[in-house]
């Protein structure tokens, strides 16, 4: 039986590196419609129209795009500290121990990573936006983000025994780990790599979602994969390939679960031969997308 976390209540940002802030900031906030909500020494700030401080920080540093951190929304600060001691007892790391947050958003937040790299910052306490409301073709808030992993199960566990998340579904190729009412907020992909795989923004309505792709088509970010509909989920999509090889999401309708639901398994996932979505109208995903999903490695953890 699927539950919510007791750690964690959302997933809140991604903080990733690029060698362009200039270029990013122009895809962004023109084309995919975020703003800049602070500035920092070779740092920006989005926000979504939602009410989280910032869903995407992006750093500059030079080589290709790397992915800093998945940062969540703890519930308490005791929550913090259990996940500091719930990290090192699951075979990871604490990356920087529970303390006062520096950068816009603020908060107190403790960063861990498990045994393969992947960096999680948990924030209590962080600034939220008074003036939060929906937006027509403007993201309010991250849906979810996808972590490749060369060992699925391994990565399950620590995010069952460290976040508390819990299974909602698993399908041959994908596990989706849930933490509140969102079917998931992290799911793992099955590869033999553990990059970034992408980070899906959540649309007020289907309609932004279809409108943003032919915006997106209209700047020269072709539609990737969709428009489509995915069965766990129950979400609908279109996925680009971004500026320096940063994988993003347009999603929306996001199916909301409660303890009740019970998690499917792979032989509950499948499609009559020749569709990749319930609507049987998307291609599959491009060459240049599942290139792109392999390419957005986590920054090397200071040790």
């Amino acid at each position: 039986m699927t539950h919510a976390s007791s750690r964690i209540s959302a997933l809140r940002s991604v903080a990733l590196t690029v060698p362009d802030l200039a270029k990013a900031e122009y895809f962004f906030t023109t084309i995919w419609h975020l703003a800049v909500v602070a500035r920092a020494d070779k740092a920006l700030y989005f926000r979504a129209t939602g009410a989280d401080h910032h869903v995407l920080a992006l750093h500059e540093a030079p080589g290709a795009a790397c992915i800093r951190h998945v940062t969540l929304r703890a519930r308490s600060v005791a929550a913090l500290h259990e996940v500091a001691q719930a990290a090192v007892q699951a075979g990871g790391q604490v990356v920087q121990p529970v303390g006062e947050v520096t950068e816009p958003g603020g908060g107190v937040a403790v960063t861990v990573a498990d045994a393969d790299g992947r960096i999680f910052q948990l924030v209590h306490g962080d600034a939220q936006h008074a003036d939060a409301a929906p937006v027509i073709d403007r993201p309010l808030r991250l849906a979810h983000t996808v972590l490749n992993a060369h060992d699925v199960p391994a990565t399950q566990h620590f995010l069952e025994a460290v976040l508390d998340f819990s299974l909602s579904d698993r399908t041959r190729i994908m596990a989706f780990m849930r933490c509140n009412s969102d079917h998931h907020s992290i799911a793992l992909g099955d590869t033999d790599n553990d990059a970034l795989n992408h980070i899906a923004f959540l649309m007020p309505d289907l309609e932004s979602v279809m409108r943003g792709g032919g915006r997106l088509r209209d700047a020269g970010y072709g539609i990737e994969w969709g428009p489509g509909r995915h069965g766990p989920g129950d979400n609908a999509f279109n996925y680009f390939v971004g500026p320096f090889d940063v994988v993003v999401e347009y999603t929306a309708e996001v199916q909301q679960i409660d303890d009740s639901y019970l998690a499917h398994q792979p032989s509950d996932w499948t499609w009559p031969p020749g569709r990749v979505d319930q609507w049987g109208i998307s291609q599959p995903p491009s060459a240049r997308l599942k290139e792109a999903q392999r390419a957005v490695v986590f920054v090397p953890i200071n040790r």
